[in-house]
């Protein structure tokens, strides 16, 4: 496959899917309670019948995970798999808090080799191709030099941060509360932060987006072990989330061993 074609019919897709989620955001729409303060609304269900028509589709030999459809086991033998979250950090949706995005990847073999990510509120526009380069806004992008865990900016769960699990090193680290793990990884492979991380597990659909644009940015990620992505697993459930520049990872994995322990 083309990684180009692939990467231009993505933004495409999350662009028209940003557009439809646009329509909804402060407006009347359903939501349904998927549990485990999990919400699903009209938005989430409308952005994945688009991607779908754009991306299943168009590509009818690659596989296809979304969080909101009907997993298919037959995508772990395909060469290429879309990886989608049509709506990532639909709490923050719910609430009118503009911190969420469209989240979408292409997967080849176990390797996350296309992302791009989508923001229709603050039209921020993500994407990347390993080996290729990243872009925001549609201009050239890289991940930060900044090397120092002190005054690091750290995009962190909002309700992670409620529950004072960053609390031992607010005075070293430049913590932000963000909504969505996507959003998240965005503003890590923007320079705009340098590291986003959670020991606590996460789905394929939440990261893989945002781990290519990362790694074209010359950014890092792995779990909170170290160990290197994989997916278009058969459980698409990560151990942790570390994201980050890269210069920092070793650091920011013994931040997050300390805040395990």
């Amino acid at each position: 496959m083309d990684l180009q074609i692939a990467h231009d019919a993505a933004v495409a897709a999350a662009l028209e899917a940003g557009a439809a989620i646009r329509g909804f955001y402060k407006d009347e729409y359903t939501v349904k309670d998927k549990g485990n303060d999990n919400p699903l609304t009209d938005a989430d269900l409308a952005a994945d019948k688009i991607l779908e028509q754009h991306l299943k589709d168009r590509f009818p030999d690659t596989g296809w995970l979304s969080e909101e459809t009907k997993d298919d086991p037959t995508r772990v033998e395909r060469g290429y798999c879309w990886i989608v979250d049509p709506l990532d950090g639909t709490r923050e949706f719910t609430l009118g808090i503009p911190e969420f995005c469209v989240s979408v990847a292409l997967i080849q073999g176990d390797q996350a080799v296309v992302g791009v990510l989508y923001n229709p509120i603050t039209d921020e526009l993500f994407s990347g191709i390993v080996g290729v380069g990243a872009w925001y806004k549609g201009e050239p992008t890289h991940a930060s030099a900044h090397a120092a865990l002190d005054g690091a900016r750290v995009v962190c769960s909002r309700s992670e941060m409620k529950k004072g699990w960053f609390d031992p090193w607010k005075d070293q680290l430049d913590l932000k509360p963000v909504g969505s793990v996507a959003y998240k990884f965005g503003l890590v492979a923007a320079g705009l932060a340098e590291s986003t991380f959670t020991n606590k597990p996460r789905n394929e659909w939440d990261i893989a987006g945002g781990v290519a644009i990362l790694h074209a940015a010359g950014g890092s990620s792995s779990n909170r072990h170290g160990q290197p992505y994989t997916f278009n697993q058969p459980n698409p459930l990560k151990d942790g989330v570390c994201g980050t520049n890269g210069v920092l990872h070793k650091q920011i994995l013994g931040v997050m061993a300390e805040q395990a322990g």
